[in-house]
């Protein structure tokens, strides 16, 4: 059954986020052959409208204001209920992000629709779209299935592989006038603490630090192998709480989650709520000193030793490869 599915495209530092793109690709799988249709919201974003295209959207629809600069759910809110007005799908996705996360639930309220949330799979099985989503902190996974009516679903970032980019692919980008009402909040300023680089949440490799790394400065080394490796730096909430960094970088049940390639943890126990954001990596090595240590348990791999030799002998052996590469 061939569907139009419209997809929220997310914009940071007038650029789209790969989770964007992931997006675009569910979509494809949602629709089942139909049309799959890019929403872009903002005040200058129209440039970017190809950007989807060539990842998979069919066509785009572009609503800007310069009400809409900085995101606010009231705002985003009217231009997305507009665009779904005139376009009339049969299903949305978005990114399972802090801004994804905020407004689903607000727009399948006005619709009278069900939400999916955090789905890391989406398949067709017996004429079905059959979504896979964790449950229970990332100890089970379950499988919803969508028999009738309206599909909306938002997926976790780095789960669904992007489609392949395509030069060539050309599509409709065109604007859509839409009135934005006075909005209720108004955001003046954006501050942010998080370090400058690869966005934690999309980053396919995370060097994490906890209570092991003992102060501000132990989160030295894991930057520079952060670095080398093009990756992020996260960390626990032990970590956190004792104000080695800022909460901005917290992986966990109340922080980020992250599905990276590699996660590298230093100095962390394996507390459950910390296993709750980064169990479902790729490839898990740990680092601490203790043997006991409960991140062994999931871990790939481990390291048993002190991470402030550990983590420099790793990151000169990298720079190595890379020499080499």
């Amino acid at each position: 059954m061939s569907r139009k599915v419209l997809v929220l495209g997310e914009v940071r530092d007038v650029s789209l986020r790969n989770v964007s793109f992931e997006a675009v690709a569910a979509a494809a799988t949602v629709a089942e052959g139909g049309e799959v249709v890019g929403v872009l919201v903002g005040e200058s974003v129209s440039a970017l409208g190809l950007e989807l295209v060539k990842y998979g959207a069919d066509r785009v629809v572009v609503v800007e204001d310069a009400k809409l600069a900085q995101y606010t759910a009231d705002g985003y809110a009217q231009a997305l209920l507009a665009v779904i007005d005139q376009e009339k799908p049969e299903g949305i996705v978005f990114g399972h992000t802090a801004l994804g996360k905020d407004l689903s639930p607000k727009i399948a309220a006005r619709l009278s629709s069900g939400l999916i949330s955090d789905a890391t799979a989406v398949e067709v099985a017996g004429g079905n779209v059959v979504f896979t989503r964790p449950i229970y902190s990332g100890k089970a996974f379950e499988k919803k299935i969508v028999t009738d009516g309206f599909i909306f679903a938002t997926i976790r970032p780095n789960n669904i592989p992007p489609l392949e980019k395509d030069e060539s692919r050309s599509g409709e980008v065109t604007a859509l006038s839409v009135e934005i009402k006075e909005l209720r909040a108004i955001i003046q300023d954006v501050v942010r603490k998080a370090a400058e680089g690869v966005d934690l949440s999309e980053a396919k490799v995370v060097i994490s630090g906890g209570r092991g790394v003992k102060s501000a400065e132990g989160f030295k080394p894991l930057k520079e192998l952060a670095d080398v490796l093009g990756g992020a730096v996260g960390a626990s909430r032990g970590a956190c709480d004792a104000e080695y960094c800022d909460y901005s970088l917290q992986i966990g049940q109340t922080g980020k989650v992250v599905t990276p390639d590699l996660y590298i943890a230093c100095g962390i126990s394996g507390a459950i709520q910390h296993l709750a954001g980064m169990s479902n990596s790729k490839v898990i090595v740990a680092i601490n000193k203790d043997p006991e240590a409960n991140i062994f348990k999931v871990a790939d791999y481990g390291i048993v030793g002190d991470l402030f030799e550990v983590v420099p002998m790793l990151t000169e052996e990298f720079k190595k490869l890379k020499v080499h590469q």
